[in-house]
């Protein structure tokens, strides 16, 4: 286990968590020793972590932790989703580097990658969920803190959403049809699904204004296509807006414009 011989020179106990915590089906408990803290851990910005189903996604994730000593180094960083979803990174990879802030208080930070296309971040697509941050930092005199959650942060499957308004040109007061498409990444087929049964924004922008305002809301079907129907009364553009979910970010469709006679 890449861990343990490291954190070895911490004692006995530290090496047992550095076990359960190298074992990524384990459940490690929060532990530690000492005055050590962890101060401050960020994920991604703060952001939802989106993934695709082609491009390898990474998210810097950054543990600010403090001791009386100093400290030095943040041994592992863990991304635990739900079961087999995972990612992870290292210090004795050099996967992890660690600044001083002060004398007492180090920020150490890593990438963690999500990869649609191998590995085990997204292996299925219940990973997109709320994952748990799990970290062990140690400090110069021994001292060390480990922490299953140390905060959590979310992983999304992206989405698409795609608009055409017809006929163009149309005459003023004639129908104009909206269609459009709700898709988002299946971690499982690698590609993009229709997303059933959501709702979405009909919005126009009239031509010369930067404003959308919202027409009507309407609901995919099962296959997360959209269609509705509505009358032309002025130049401008159309397009369909998805506010999002837990699981999967908001998007919106770029404009399509209608000549109206």
């Amino acid at each position: 286990m890449r861990a343990t011989t490291r954190l070895a020179l911490l004692g006995t106990s530290v090496a047992l968590v550095a076990t359960a915590a190298g074992a990524t089906s384990a459940q490690a408990e929060d532990g530690g020793s000492g005055d050590i803290t962890i101060d401050k851990v960020v994920v991604n910005g703060g952001k939802p972590v989106v993934v695709g189903t082609t491009n390898v996604v990474t998210a810097k994730v950054s543990v600010t932790a403090t001791d009386n000593s100093g400290i030095a180094e943040t041994t592992y960083i863990s991304g635990n989703g739900p079961s087999p979803n995972y990612a992870q990174i290292w210090y004795e990879d050099g996967e992890i580097s660690c600044v001083k802030v002060s004398a007492t208080t180090s920020t150490c930070s890593g990438l963690l990658t999500f990869d649609p296309q191998w590995g085990n971040a997204v292996h299925n697509n219940a990973a997109a969920a709320t994952w748990d941050l799990r970290t062990l930092v140690a400090a110069n005199d021994l001292d060390y803190i480990h922490r299953d959650a140390a905060t959590t942060f979310k992983v999304q499957r992206a989405s698409k959403l795609t608009v055409n308004a017809s006929p163009e040109p149309v005459t003023k007061g004639k129908t104009i049809t909206v269609t459009g498409k709700l898709t988002r990444a299946n971690w499982e087929t690698n590609k993009y699904a229709g997303y059933a049964t959501q709702s979405v924004k009909l919005q126009f922008r009239k031509k010369g204004s930067t404003t959308y305002t919202t027409v009507k809301t309407i609901k995919t079907n099962s296959t997360g296509n959209l269609s509705t129907t509505v009358k032309a009364s002025v130049d401008g553009y159309y397009r369909y807006s998805f506010a999002g979910t837990a699981t999967t970010p908001a998007v919106s469709a770029a404009g399509d414009y209608v000549d109206v006679k």
